[in-house]
């Protein structure tokens, strides 16, 4: 896979305003919030799509979402509510192919989406 936006963030390449980190994953604020609260939580490991994600990291995807409600707290929206997103191929709207999961909070959410 080739490299991506997300990958020089991980690799300190590029600066980002990072919320959380473990072994797994990395969350950062997005440089384009569609949200007051609105982070990207990514693993480390490049996975294009989430059509790519394989049986043996089904466990990797639920610690992503463990790890969004964890920061869902720690940004005092938890208890109001927030969205989790994860956008698939272009139509999508996915524009990084390197999975990421939108935390999305902070605001009332309009539904449906798009």
């Amino acid at each position: 896979m080739a490299d991506t936006i997300f990958t020089k963030i991980i690799r300190r390449e590029i600066p980002a305003d990072i919320v959380f980190e473990d072994e797994q994953v990395i969350a950062f604020r997005d440089i384009g919030p569609q949200a007051p609260t609105h982070i990207l939580i990514i693993p480390r490991t490049p996975i294009a799509t989430t059509n790519d994600i394989s049986t043996e990291q089904e466990p990797l995807v639920g610690h992503m979402v463990v790890v969004a409600a964890k920061i869902a707290r720690q940004e005092g929206i938890a208890d109001t509510g927030y969205r989790l997103v994860f956008n698939c191929n272009a139509d999508a709207g996915q524009a990084v192919f390197h999975i990421h999961l939108h935390l999305l909070g902070g605001r009332k959410l309009s539904w449906p989406p798009g």
